[in-house]
């Protein structure tokens, strides 16, 4: 019985591990003073197999970044359906939120299984044919995004706001203890920065629902809809480790109870690929007759999908990138869409992007915000830099170290600051130089180029009083300008700026495989 309860403790220990790494990559994906990322922060996306799938599949070519999925597939192929139930962090979390946020009623309906390979289905049959959908699904994109955009912005806020009101209004014996306390968390725990972010509450939003979910059936995203899960379990189905007994005692039936996955059919038969590994059934089986040995995988049973919905979620999968192609978004003026530095030609650029944050969350200035419909309904998360907010920084190029796809390429810095983000232009009717005749040179002094992409005219203008005096006017270097956004961004009149980075591209640049 020692041994049996121990792999459940080797299980929890082993979520716990995992969901800690989860958060320390979280952590190290963040701005510390250095230049360089030195740890695979991206490393969950890395290996993930549906990722590597719908990126692979979209940008019609093998790439190596993805050869750690390759291993987890493998790994899968021989062990069964581990993952969601030892490594998961979302899987993880849900299990901990279980006693938070029980079920309600008896559950759903057995054909709500079949929902997560309809999802895997489309996912893979839009990236053939150019609609890249797994950002909105992959449950490391959903958690790392709820995260990033809401979760940490919030954390750190109200923990800075708690030791700043003990600063301004405790005790001194109060703020002796709880500045030390502060600069430790400064330094391990609290973001670089107070970032902020468009469509927080749309990705909270979409967290939360996955945990609210709990209340109709315990792992009901992991069970139902999880598009990852549903690839797993098409590759545990040739795993050689087998339960034994196959079937639910008829006497007993207890780990049909206990099962978090329902892995039994209604004649108790045991289904592998929906079983997690959890061993509750191993643990808590009161004979102690239940084990996982090598055996030889029985492929008798297929998946129960139905052939006509089958056929109409892949042909769904192939209509919605022809449908994407021919939408609005393709020739709507886009002139304030700005992409990172480095970033492909914007087809493929959406193609591999899977909308997972890490740019965002790692951007110094806190420039890369999520897109909601600038790029058309497919660009939805995808990030772009409001110079307004935030500018990109002329040393930095981290956003491309944490692509996990190569969406925006790990460029040399020196490459980096002479990539053409967009272009300056000033607005001659707020500019208070043109529209005021009042002296104004900030944009000139933060401009980042050695030789400085905004430089002045000298005009002679009337005082008002019969008198001249001479005043500079800025104007842009087209050919040295990058788009780097510091101009707009420190523009001093209050609202709209009166300088504007506008998307002019150097497509010979960007999107040729230069920086694959």
């Amino acid at each position: 019985m020692k041994g049996r309860k121990a792999l459940l403790w080797a299980r929890r220990l082993t979520q716990l591990s995992f969901l800690g790494l989860f958060f320390y990559l979280f952590r190290l994906t963040d701005y510390t003073g250095k230049d360089q990322i030195a740890a695979a922060v991206n490393i969950f996306f890395r290996w993930n197999p549906l990722v590597a799938l719908s990126v692979t599949l979209a940008a019609k070519a093998l790439l190596a970044l993805f050869l750690p999925a390759l291993l987890l597939a493998v790994l899968t192929l021989l062990l069964g359906r581990f993952f969601c139930g030892w490594v998961c962090p979302l899987g993880t979390l849900l299990d901990a939120a279980h006693k938070v946020v029980p079920p309600r009623g008896q559950g759903v309906g057995k054909g709500w299984v079949k929902v997560k390979y309809f999802l895997l289905l489309l996912i893979s049959a839009s990236s053939l044919f150019g609609l890249q959908l797994v950002g909105f699904f992959d449950p490391f994109a959903l958690l790392l995004r709820g995260f990033t955009f809401a979760v940490d912005p919030v954390f750190n806020s109200s923990v800075t706001g708690i030791f700043d009101t003990l600063y301004k209004k405790g005790p001194s014996w109060v703020t002796s203890l709880s500045e030390p306390v502060y600069e430790f968390l400064k330094k391990g725990v609290l973001p670089y920065q107070q970032s902020i972010f468009s469509l927080s509450l749309v990705a909270f939003f979409l967290l939360l629902g996955i945990f609210l979910l709990e209340r109709v059936q315990r792992r009901f995203w992991c069970k139902n809809l999880c598009p990852l899960g549903a690839l797993l379990a098409l590759l545990s189905r040739f795993s050689p480790l087998r339960r034994r007994p196959g079937k639910l005692c008829p006497s007993c039936g207890q780990c049909g109870k206990l099962c978090r996955f329902e892995a039994f059919q209604e004649d108790g038969r045991f289904v592998p690929e929906r079983c997690n590994l959890c061993m509750e059934c191993v643990a808590k089986c009161p004979q102690g007759m239940i084990s996982y040995r090598l055996g030889v995988p029985s492929l008798q049973d297929r998946v129960d999908l139905s052939r006509r919905a089958f056929l109409g979620v892949g042909l769904t999968g192939v209509a919605l990138p022809l449908v994407s192609r021919v939408g609005w978004g393709e020739k709507l003026p886009r002139p304030t869409l700005l992409r990172p530095p480095g970033a492909l030609d914007e087809r493929l650029f959406l193609q591999k992007c899977v909308r997972c944050g890490e740019c965002m969350k790692v951007c110094i200035q806190n420039g890369l915000q999520p897109t909601l419909l600038e790029a058309g309904a497919e660009g939805m998360f995808t990030p772009r830099l409001v110079p307004r907010i935030g500018y990109c920084e002329y040393n930095c190029n981290l956003c491309g170290q944490v692509c996990p796809t190569g969406a925006i390429p790990k460029v040399p810095l020196s490459e980096k600051q002479r990539f053409q983000i967009g272009k300056s232009h000033f607005d001659k009717n707020r500019c208070l130089p043109y529209a005021k005749e009042v002296p104004c040179m900030v944009c000139e002094e933060h401009c980042p180029i050695y030789d400085k992409a905004i430089r002045f005219h000298e005009v002679t203008v009337s005082d008002g009083r019969g008198g001249t005096f001479p005043l500079r006017q800025p104007y842009v270097v087209e050919e040295l300008c990058i788009g780097c956004g510091i101009c707009e961004n420190k523009c001093p009149l209050p609202g709209e700026a009166a300088i504007h980075v506008l998307s002019q591209r150097d497509l010979r640049e960007a999107g040729n495989g230069k920086y694959d």
